[in-house]
């Protein structure tokens, strides 16, 4: 039981992290060594941070790239206070974290998210298209699929555009549920092969 009790620990579910305006993210916070983004996001700066400093940096790089052509995410340390910054083609200056757009932050919160330098055995995303402009869903799909090399990745969604992007990945598996007279029904095809041991 112990050994099953801390394996299930080390699972994250991340659903649906706040980014209205006084969404933790949005706000500087201690920085920290931060391997792991807390479910709030609150230490996003930091966890961007950490992935920087020990993780893939150069993945992060390339996970902004992807989505932000052209734009870089930094942190800014004042007296130990952690700040997200991010620069973007035209802009004169830097957007803080309080600046950013819904949509931008959560792309940023599930980048912190799959990029963990310590990632888990089963990661969870509920509906993580959620306020995604929908050119980010095909840099959230290759994002998706790259952690999924290091991690169980389930993902929960409503937008067939990213089901499309995420079923074409050759490891994904892809399993519907329909609504049929208050029911849920799960596709015949896509059912798992559930053994269950005898009493």
């Amino acid at each position: 039981m112990l050994k099953l009790r801390e394996r299930m620990r080390n699972w994250r579910f991340y659903d649906s992290p706040r980014t209205d305006a006084d969404a933790p993210s949005r706000r500087p916070r201690v920085g920290t060594y931060t391997p792991v983004l807390a479910s709030d996001g609150g230490d996003l700066a930091a966890a961007l941070q950490t992935i920087r400093e020990i993780g893939d940096a150069e993945g992060l790089s390339r996970a902004i790239e992807d989505a932000f052509p052209g734009s870089t995410v930094s942190v800014e340390n004042k007296n130990g206070l952690f700040e997200l910054e991010m620069s973007q083609h035209g802009l004169l200056r830097p957007l803080k974290a309080a600046e950013l757009s819904d949509g931008t932050l959560r792309y940023l919160l599930l980048v912190a998210a799959l990029l963990s330098p310590r990632p888990p055995a089963l990661m969870i995303l509920n509906e993580p298209e959620a306020s995604l402009h929908p050119d980010l869903l095909a840099p959230l799909a290759r994002l998706i699929e790259q952690a999924a090399k290091q991690s169980q990745i389930v993902v929960v969604t409503h937008a067939p555009a990213l089901v499309a992007e995420l079923a074409s990945a050759p490891a994904a598996r892809l399993i519907r549920l329909e609504k049929q007279f208050g029911e849920t029904i799960v596709e015949v095809d896509a059912r798992p092969n559930w053994v269950w041991p005898s009493r």
